[in-house]
């Protein structure tokens, strides 16, 4: 029991509730800490409730309808095959309840003290916690901040009315008949493509000369040419300038070598990135903690910052704002807190996007592994010479493999293809173990699977393939 506003003492204090902070006040607890986590929001912060969960629960829905208007290739035809919005809506609002539901469990499990509200610093070892109805103070050891991202709203198109955040954009009421987005990286390329399914015509315009910059343009141009088949078009070396709304459409004005045009649609997505929530009242300036020049906290190989007993993991520390990131970062800072050696390593860190087909990535590509000084030798082994992947009439893509030239250490590996997203796991492992390309063609993959697109990928860069020809 507390008395007047004395203090109530824990061992850690994780702000933030995401799969970075939740993650991390689990593996605290796990460790013998009392800890308490506090976020104004749900459980499972932006990716489970308005970010990586929901947008898969609409996109695999988008694959559904397609699949169901398109399966003449297998002597499946289905008439007047339509979509009930709301019930796509509930299925996707079902899928978040149950993850955030799991979460909930997992907090009571393992003994941790849920604040829901905010959290305020009062010194290097004491906050303030702050909702509606009370205001308690804590006393911690030490404390992990995890408070993640916000979409960047841009002056020219200000959230609101039908210029729509990535928030917004997953709960619209109806399926839009057409609607702009403005930048092509993964959040815009995936629920662009997304839409583009349920039938809205979708424009996008992008800053630089390809849709999903982050990746080889060999993958990007098998997205570009699948989004075209929905009737996307894309605007690559385009400045968006300027965006009019009224209550029924927007209108947005860009240019291209100095052309100006414009495009109206009934709505307007701007994704152009995430900005770290590190601002506002959580008060890092009041006790001293050191933000570099874009907002994003200075932390050390623990994820430990200038103030040896305050940690800060996921999007607020430098880095790819990556959930699986924020997790891992979460379990290090935890661990350190414990006393164990544990440090971050970013050797194997996959990026995954979502689109169609999709694109996976992990370790070096070829061009920065030989920026890095190494000799390599690659190659690419097409699904077309898959039969796992001609089956399900899927024959696009390739998996692409870097090795070192000596010894045919594994480097890096590329993906893009139908279940990209699940295929580079196998090659992130063979990454973190120093496996070689024979430690990998050695090994017997299932016969027919998607899978032995890995292992024959790495026959081919040892220079043996058996299904393609050398």
């Amino acid at each position: 029991m507390v008395v007047g506003d004395a203090s109530i003492e824990i061992d850690t204090l994780v702000i933030g509730a995401g799969p970075g902070g939740y993650v991390a006040a689990i593996r605290a607890a796990q460790l013998g800490q009392k800890v308490i986590i506090v976020d104004k929001s749900e459980l499972g912060g932006v990716c489970l409730n308005r970010g990586c969960i929901p947008s898969k629960a609409l996109i695999s829905a988008a694959h559904q309808f397609e699949a169901a208007q398109h399966g003449e290739v297998f002597g499946v035809t289905a008439e007047n095959v339509k979509v009930d919005w709301s019930k796509t809506q509930a299925f996707k609002n079902g899928v978040v309840k149950k993850m955030t539901s799991g979460v909930t469990s997992l907090m009571k499990g393992n003994k941790i003290e849920v604040f829901s509200g905010e959290a305020m610093f009062i010194s290097a070892n004491e906050a303030r916690l702050f909702n509606d109805h009370e205001s308690p103070r804590y006393k911690f050891n030490n404390c992990i901040i995890a408070t993640g991202s916000r979409p960047i709203e841009l002056k020219p198109f200000p959230f609101g009315g039908r210029i729509l955040s990535s928030t917004e954009a997953l709960d619209l009421p109806e399926i839009p008949k057409s609607m702009i987005v403005i930048g092509g990286g993964y959040i815009g390329a995936e629920l662009g493509q997304m839409y583009s399914k349920f039938g809205t015509k979708v424009t996008i315009i992008e800053g630089l000369d390809t849709v999903l910059p982050g990746f080889d343009k060999d993958m990007t141009r098998l997205v570009a040419k699948n989004m075209a088949k929905t009737g996307i078009e894309i605007v690559t070396n385009a400045k968006a300038e300027s965006a009019v709304q009224n209550d029924k459409e927007v209108t947005v004005k860009y240019s291209v070598g100095g052309e100006s045009k414009e495009v109206t649609a009934e709505y307007l997505l701007v994704t152009v990135g995430r900005r770290p929530n590190t601002d506002g009242e959580l008060g890092l300036d009041l006790i001293g903690v050191e933000l570099d020049d874009r907002g994003l906290v200075k932390v050390d190989h623990q994820g430990r910052t200038n103030i040896p007993n305050i940690f800060a993991i996921g999007d607020i520390v430098p880095g790819l704002a990556l959930a699986h990131k924020a997790s891992y970062e979460g379990k290090i800072a935890a661990e350190a807190i414990a006393g164990h050696k544990s440090v971050v390593d970013y050797k194997v860190m996959p990026a995954v996007v979502f689109t169609d087909p999709e694109c996976s990535s992990v370790g070096l590509t070829e061009k920065e592994a030989k920026d890095k000084g190494y000799a390599v030798k690659s190659g690419k082994f097409p699904f077309a010479g898959n039969g796992r992947a001609v089956s399900l009439n899927a024959p696009e893509g390739f998996i692409k493999i870097v090795a070192k030239s000596d010894n045919n250490q594994v480097l890096g590996a590329q993906i893009v293809g139908i279940e990209a997203s699940n295929l580079i796991a196998e090659l992130g492992l063979a990454i973190e173990m120093g496996a070689t390309l024979e430690d990998i063609a050695l090994t017997i993959h299932a016969h027919p699977t998607l899978g032995e697109i890995v292992m024959e990928a790495a026959e081919l860069v040892e220079g043996h393939p058996i299904h393609v020809m050398k």
